[in-house]
């Protein structure tokens, strides 16, 4: 059930440890081990039975040229035809959650969706199994600000209510203290921070930029961190 943020400069190995653990690299030594299953050995797209993914770029974890409720059918159940009537209704109830008014175009082609709205819809598909790992690799860093803000206030409602175990990759710092309740920064492929509970609630950006320096040796060298 943790919340777990990640972040780190460039070339950290954020994005290393992410892919290594969805299965799209294998690793080299050690194991990966989901909800006391050993997923090591396994190739991504069974280790989709485990884990929700939501990308980087809004286009991908979407099929485009099919609408909205055949999106979230093929989430829901996989390949199939046709969209039950009590399927509909279950989608306009989960889709007006999200408060974007997608419940009410549910045969919209995805295509024609905004950014904000696709990786919410995203969201929605990789939650609606309930996955026994959600892996957000930098969902918002696509989007404007004002969007960015609405995906993450969605994203902490549904890992919350879900109480699903969450890896959350980030650029920006102020979200990687406000949400969740565990924070890691990656250096050099080594965790060189691992903050929780209460500490982590009193960080500020500062905080975490000095305690970076203390356990590195180095400053935190990205600007677009440090700026967000």
């Amino acid at each position: 059930g943790d919340f777990v943020t990640v972040i780190g400069g460039n070339g950290a190995g954020k994005s290393t440890m992410l892919n290594a653990t969805a299965g799209t690299f294998f690793v080299d030594s050690g194991k990966v081990i989901i909800d006391g299953s050993d997923v090591t050995n396994l190739p991504e797209h069974k280790r989709a039975a485990f884990i929700g993914r939501v990308f980087q770029d809004p286009m991908m974890g979407t099929a485009p040229s099919m609408w909205i409720e055949e999106n979230l059918a093929l989430a829901a159940r996989g390949l199939s035809w046709g969209v039950t009537k009590e399927e509909k209704e279950q989608y306009r109830e989960l889709l007006g959650g999200l408060g974007l008014g997608l419940e009410s175009r549910l045969t919209t082609k995805v295509s024609t969706l905004s950014g904000g709205q696709r990786q919410a819809l995203t969201l929605l598909m990789a939650t609606l199994k309930r996955p026994k790992l959600l892996l957000l690799d930098e969902h918002t860093a696509a989007l404007d600000p004002k969007t960015a803000a609405k995906v993450m206030e969605l994203t902490d409602r549904i890992v919350r209510e879900g109480q699903l175990t969450t890896l959350m990759i980030t650029h920006n710092m102020r979200d990687a203290i406000q949400y969740g309740n565990r924070l890691i920064m990656l250096h050099d492929g080594h965790v060189i921070l691992d903050i929780a509970g209460e500490e982590k609630k009193k960080l500020t950006v500062p905080d975490l930029l000095e305690q970076f320096t203390k356990a590195s040796g180095d400053e935190f060298a990205n600007d677009r961190a440090i700026l967000s």
